[in-house]
């Protein structure tokens, strides 16, 4: 058994088990990777305030995020194709988010569907959708979201169109994985990951494949998730999902102030600041540094939630201490699902959750709802203003 000290080991073990096509889908972002790169970079010019001689006894990172409590302010994001990182992988991470206390999200384009986590879960999860045009399709979305009662709805609105991903093009990228003589060699190399797709029927988009018009087979999703996303995406449209559900919502993918602005005009529970991990609009600002912003636009009027970037515990404390009630967590919790399964999920979280609540403790504070901008010391132009 490995020994596990931080997300990077639980990455390396990853590499060396999954496929590099799927390897190389999540460790990647669009174009140049620059905003794929500073999301992470950008947490290391906040630095920590050390205190001492405070009592630490009684320490607590239990908090709430949209009403719900959580044993600590995370949330596993969502991850298409997360079934192909290890068989089942989606009902695996949900299990381990449940038995953690934090929130699963299902994406959308999950390999197992939605109907397969409710079954296999015990209590309710939170559920993805993107913004497309078949109302038919969203609609029977929306509703078998409800049946499996989903406890909030993500709405992503960050993905009208792709952003070019030069490493899944060269890859070849689908689901199940194309058999080309690069692709089998390399997955006879990946003995575990093997035996576990022999051992599931689950290969292919579950939410997508026998329930959207005319998709029954892969070459037939390709063509229509080509077609699929809503290009005409404005803030009426959203309105208009929001009306179709009757419980919390959150909008992710929101970087600029004025956006957050908009979300409350359209009635949004919470707000995930996010550039979609950096694999949208390369050249973007990294969440972290648009966190600020967005804070002093929206206030307390909304709950506000940060995703990419995230790999410890410590970059939980700084989000938080900047202001953010919660953080998204998505490739930190594939690497342990991709490692070992649903006990690596499992193992990330208490990773996160040891280097959070150890930090906070040697930042002089005993509660997670406590941390401030009091705990950093940010460097001048950080969040400031840009011409």
């Amino acid at each position: 058994m490995p020994v596990i000290t931080n997300i990077d080991d639980l990455k390396r073990i990853y590499k060396r088990r999954t496929p590099k096509m799927f390897y190389d889908y999540a460790e990647s972002g669009s174009w140049t990777e620059q905003t794929f790169r500073e999301n992470t970079s950008d947490f290391e010019k906040l630095y920590l305030r050390q205190r001492i001689a405070v009592d630490m006894t009684d320490r607590s990172t239990k908090s709430q995020l949209v009403g719900q409590d959580v044993s600590m302010p995370v949330a596993l994001a969502p991850v298409g194709l997360t079934g192909m990182q290890c068989a089942d992988g989606e009902i695996k991470a949900a299990r381990a988010a449940e038995k953690f206390g934090v929130p699963f999200t299902l994406s959308t384009m999950s390999i197992c569907s939605i109907e397969d986590v409710a079954e296999n879960t015990e209590k309710p999860f939170w559920f993805q959708v993107y913004t497309l045009k078949d109302d038919d399709f969203m609609r029977r979305l929306f509703d078998r979201a409800k049946a499996a009662k989903c406890s909030a709805l993500v709405i992503t609105v960050d993905l009208q169109i792709m952003g070019q991903r030069h490493k899944d093009i060269r890859n070849g990228l689908s689901a199940p994985p194309k058999l080309t003589p690069a692709s089998i060699m390399d997955m006879m190399t990946r003995v575990q990951w093997g035996l576990g797709m022999l051992g599931t029927k689950r290969r292919t988009f579950g939410n997508v494949v026998g329930h959207a018009k005319g998709v029954d087979a892969t070459g037939s999703l390709s063509a229509w998730t080509s077609q699929a996303f809503d290009h005409s995406l404005d803030w009426d449209r959203i309105k208009e999902f929001r009306k179709w559900w009757d419980g919390p919502v959150i909008l992710k993918g929101i970087l600029d102030a004025d956006d957050a602005r908009k979300a409350l005009d359209v009635g949004a529970d919470a707000i995930v600041v996010s550039n979609h991990g950096g694999r949208q609009l390369d050249g973007a600002i990294s969440s972290i540094r648009a966190l600020p912003s967005i804070l002093d636009a929206v206030g307390d009027k909304i709950e506000v939630h940060l995703d990419s970037g995230i790999r410890s515990g410590q970059d939980v404390l700084k989000a938080v201490a900047m202001g953010a009630k919660g953080c998204m967590i998505g490739r930190a919790f594939v690497y342990g699902l991709g490692a070992m399964g649903e006990a690596g999920v499992t193992k990330a979280l208490e990773v996160i959750h040891k280097e959070l609540d150890t930090s906070m403790a040697l930042c002089g504070e005993r509660d997670v709802n406590n941390l401030g901008r009091h705990n950093l010391l940010v460097p001048k132009g950080f969040a400031g203003e840009w011409e």
